[in-house]
């Protein structure tokens, strides 16, 4: 077979895009789309590690700041909702043995992320609005900054995602709780009750425990839902307050004189915003996580009512922990300071602690087992969290706070470590496990280029979190731009470590594509005689 036929065809020759099921090809959709946004988020990082060593000509200072602002929301929401939501939009049905409530409102969910994702890419881009990721008020309206048209576009972009997400939040909890035609009534009130993790803190103090109606991964899947549609509707409603002035001052009028309290501002905004950072993202990896144990090793899980109770548990948790945020506002209230940011973020240790152990129980009750991609993925996903989450506490101190919060230490060793080694292996290590069950049986096209995805990732990931960490310890600020050169041994180091996260992601994609061809790329977003036909659900 030639290069050309294999590309054209999938070295395996075993994906037919026409065999799919309608769910199989939407969730491929998702993660195509997702790996996409994610190489617009390495292209546009490594850009930035470039710039923070040396001006380049073809990048203005105002394009700087626009894709600083632009890099996370892209990853965050472009990248990271549309892998979750179209894995997790698989796994509910599959694993709750029924049909998906809507396939079409999953559509709009997949299309909405998109298209917001691209338009507020394409305005911060086009336009330099550049407010950074934060959104302070009253800076996202300064007009004197930013051209208000340029800002309503990327406002309009982020409200867009805001809504799929609330369509898929809709999706999981009535596919968890409804009944399909012809089927038995289930009882919705006891399938929510497991959802949430009720039933797993019920079964610790009873002597005859209940059997769990929801599967433990499911479980994860509702709880961190239950986030994202406190997330969404918060970020919407901002997004919403901010598009008024964007629009107001596109018409000719000018409300920056209404009041609208700083402070409180900020706490509504990081309430929401952390709802991503340290509830949503921490229950949707625990989840993950017990997820591909079980699947690795086919077993049971270790100390699973724990683990449900502990997402019970979380629920309080990851809405009491936004102020950590806000430890060097000096308006910040001291209580909220001390119970918020110092306590309850502390008490984050213990809850994703536990998920870390039972985890690594699991898999160590199962021993020996095959080193597969997805078992290393899981292992750096693990010890991502094992790195990240430790530095995040370490700054959820008021005094070390002082020192470290506007430096690049936050976005080193906690934020990049944790999203890149930490979320994203943790990604990667499902789209392996999936990969066949989505393609009816395709293999991966080369085992060596997994092996260059996964080493370079690691190494790279960790490597420029460490060396941002290093420059944030010498005074580094972060969201500033250095052109005198005094970081510029940090930041080179820092800068090859992002080449191997890009070298990591060309491999993988390189790799995909082989594996299913280009006629199988394009078979996904094409129809087929299957999208007819109704699903069942041995086909979700």
């Amino acid at each position: 077979m030639s290069y050309i036929q294999t590309l054209m065809n999938g070295e395996q020759g075993l994906f037919k895009p026409k065999t799919l099921t309608p769910m199989q090809k939407l969730t491929l959709r998702f993660v195509v789309v997702g790996l996409v946004f994610y190489l617009f988020v390495v292209i546009e990082g490594m850009i930035m590690r470039l710039v923070e060593i040396n001006p380049l000509p073809f990048v203005s200072d105002d394009q700087f700041f626009a894709i600083l602002t632009a890099h996370p929301l892209v990853g965050i929401f472009g990248s990271t909702y549309s892998i979750v939501c179209g894995a997790f939009l698989f796994l509910v049905p599959f694993l709750m043995k029924k049909p998906l409530w809507s396939f079409k409102l999953a559509n709009w969910n997949f299309l909405l992320i998109a298209i917001g994702t691209f338009i507020f890419w394409a305005a911060g881009f086009i336009t330099h609005y550049a407010p950074l990721y934060t959104l302070y008020w009253p800076l996202p309206a300064d007009f004197s900054q930013f051209n208000p048209l340029g800002g309503a576009i990327f406002i309009l972009g982020i409200a867009i995602v805001m809504v799929g997400s609330i369509f898929f939040v809709i999706n999981v909890f009535k596919t968890i709780t409804y009944t399909p035609e012809g089927w038995e009534k289930q009882p919705a009130g006891a399938l929510l009750g497991s959802a949430i993790g009720y039933s797993g803190a019920e079964n610790i103090f009873r002597k005859k425990r209940r059997d769990h109606l929801v599967p433990l991964p499911v479980a994860a899947i509702a709880r961190g839902a239950v986030d994202m549609a406190l997330n969404s509707g918060i970020i919407l409603f901002t997004g919403v307050l901010i598009l008024v002035y964007m629009v107001a001052a596109v018409l000719g009028y000018n409300l920056e004189k209404s009041a609208i309290d700083a402070l409180l501002y900020k706490n509504w905004f990081w309430w929401g915003l952390d709802l991503i950072a340290d509830g949503l993202v921490l229950i949707f990896v625990a989840g993950t996580w017990y997820l591909l144990a079980t699947m690795i090793t086919g077993k049971r899980l270790f100390m699973q009512n724990i683990a449900r109770a502990a997402l019970l548990l979380e629920l309080v948790v990851s809405w009491t922990v936004w102020s950590h945020h806000l430890l060097a506002d000096q308006a910040q209230p001291a209580i909220l300071k001390v119970v918020s940011g110092e306590f309850v973020t502390a008490f984050e240790l213990i809850t994703q602690g536990l998920a870390f152990f039972i985890t690594l129980a699991t898999l160590w009750a199962a021993r020996p087992l095959k080193m597969t991609n997805e078992l290393k993925f899981l292992l750096g996903g693990l010890l991502g969290f094992a790195l990240a989450v430790p530095a995040g506490i370490m700054q959820a101190d008021v005094g070390l706070n002082r020192i470290l919060h506007n430096t690049q230490w936050i976005v080193g060793p906690h934020v990049h470590v944790a999203i890149l080694i930490g979320l994203t292996m943790t990604l990667y290590a499902a789209i392996y496990i999936l990969f066949p069950i989505l393609t009816n049986g395709a293999k991966f096209y080369s085992q060596k280029l997994a092996n260059v995805h996964f080493w370079c990732h690691l190494l790279g990931g960790i490597g420029m979190g460490a060396f941002m960490g290093m420059a944030g310890l010498q005074g580094m600020l972060r969201r500033t731009l250095y052109v005198d050169g005094e970081f510029n041994t940090l930041m080179i180091l820092a800068a090859i470590s992002g080449a191997f996260i890009l070298i990591a992601f060309l491999a993988f994609f390189y790799n995909i594509v082989m594996s299913v061809g280009l006629k199988g790329v394009i078979g996904i977003f094409t129809r087929s005689e299957l999208d007819k036909k109704q699903l069942l659900p041995e086909t979700t």
